[in-house]
């Protein structure tokens, strides 16, 4: 027989160490689980699941060489064993988690994609695999903090997403091709996806970190909503009515990168524009905001918090149609009157709404409308929403708020205007 018959090829060499290194990790994981447990007592442990991995690995060789029966043959063995180790042990310990089987039959399949070549992905697997086993109580716990509309609005925004998207048409319908049905609710499932990290931000962040953490992770979701909410706080509480406005901008000034960031993903040309006056309101939103925390020395109720849902699918429906509109009226307008026509529908849409006449300019930004006319709309929007929330604030709350939060965000929203119009002239 000679050398190179016998030799064994470096690929396979690396698979099969890449198999029982995964084996490996998963097993010592195992093992720290069960190791009070005395020997004897454990279905599987660091031992077991090593060579589980490298069964894996084998098999995935032998079945390239004699066919993929012998990777079935395999399987249902290991299966056969590890069914009646798990029925004794039940027996024994009354323990009707079958984690552990799951976990052996993993590691044998990151064998088997070790061994055909599949590393990266394997490895990938079998490091999550570790965490989600290592992270039981974890992973519990917050089961057990999961209320039912949230657990409702999560499978509600998968729907959404996953679902919808998959089916929609990706093509224009109607005058001037404006309603494509896939890009309008791609639009709506990312404003709801950032309402919905928002809403677990302020949810895992908690009322005992205080007001300002709240602020500021509301202000992924719902500015217009915490402005509301916090002025009527300080119509009742006028003792924290400092900490309230500081609150309240700190919101205010978080929804310029949030509409930024939705500017970026959209069009990233476009966003480049607004970086600086972004950057402007955000600073000068931000700045007085921190003066009136660092000057505020009053105790505050821990239970004050920012009522929210964490999504509601009629308001994203609401959303959508509200899109749709501002579409065809800006497609109307531009072709009626020019620039001037989507600046007044700014302005109009502002009062209510950023998001919407953000993501409709960013759409048609550089193609049926100019990069500096679409960049001037979004400001107009940006300049009144923020106006009209400080004028909430200060008509809710009185004097309270009206210096606190009416005046800078005037000064930050009109000072990102000049910005814009000076870079782009």
């Amino acid at each position: 027989m000679t050398k190179s018959a016998i030799a064994l090829p470096v690929d396979d060499m690396i698979s099969l160490a890449i198999a029982l290194a995964l084996g490996l990790l998963i097993g010592i994981q195992r093992g720290w689980v069960y190791r009070r447990r005395e020997s004897g007592q454990r279905i599987a442990g660091i031992r077991t699941y090593t060579l589980v991995g490298l069964l894996g690995g084998v098999a995935a060789i032998l079945g390239r060489e004699f066919g993929e029966l012998v990777i079935v043959m395999f399987l249902l063995a290991l299966t056969a064993v590890i069914s009646t180790a798990y029925y004794r042990s039940l027996e024994q310990f009354k323990d009707l988690s079958i984690t552990g089987i799951v976990g052996t039959l993993l590691t044998f399949a990151f064998g088997i994609m070790a061994g055909v070549g599949m590393w990266a992905l394997a490895a990938c697997c079998a490091v999550i695999t570790a965490l989600i086993l290592d992270n039981k109580h974890d992973i519990h716990g917050l089961l057990l903090k999961l209320q039912e509309r949230e657990l409702d609005a999560g499978l509600k925004l998968l729907l959404a997403s996953v679902v919808m998207l998959s089916v929609l048409p990706n093509e224009g319908f109607g005058p001037w091709n404006a309603f494509n049905p896939y890009e309008i609710w791609w639009m709506v499932v990312l404003i709801a996806s950032i309402s919905f990290v928002g809403y677990f931000a302020v949810r895992i962040g908690g009322t005992s970190r205080g007001l300002l953490f709240t602020s500021l992770f509301a202000g992924l979701s719902s500015s217009t909503a915490l402005t509301l909410h916090y002025a009527k706080l300080s119509r009742d509480n006028p003792t924290i009515s400092s900490l309230l406005g500081c609150g309240i901008l700190i919101a205010c000034g978080t929804m310029f990168p949030r509409m930024l960031l939705v500017c970026m993903l959209i069009n990233p040309e476009l966003a480049r524009m607004l970086f600086l006056p972004v950057i402007v309101m955000t600073l000068l939103t931000y700045i007085p905001a921190v003066w009136m925390w660092w000057t505020f020395r009053q105790p505050v109720d821990d239970h004050i918090e920012l009522k929210q849902n964490p999504l509601e699918l009629s308001s994203a429906l609401f959303f959508a149609a509200l899109l749709l509109v501002i579409i065809l009226l800006s497609n109307l307008l531009r072709d009626w009157f020019g620039s001037a026509g989507v600046y007044v529908l700014a302005m109009i849409s502002g009062i209510t709404d950023v998001d919407a006449i953000n993501l409709t300019l960013s759409r048609q930004a550089g193609d049926s409308l100019p990069l500096q006319g679409a960049g001037f709309g979004i400001m107009i929007a940006t300049v009144t929403n923020s106006i009209v929330k400080g004028m909430m604030a200060m008509g809710i709350s009185g004097r309270n708020l009206a210096w606190r939060v009416l005046l800078p965000i005037s000064i930050a929203v009109l000072s990102g205007g000049a910005t814009i119009w000076v870079s782009t002239n």
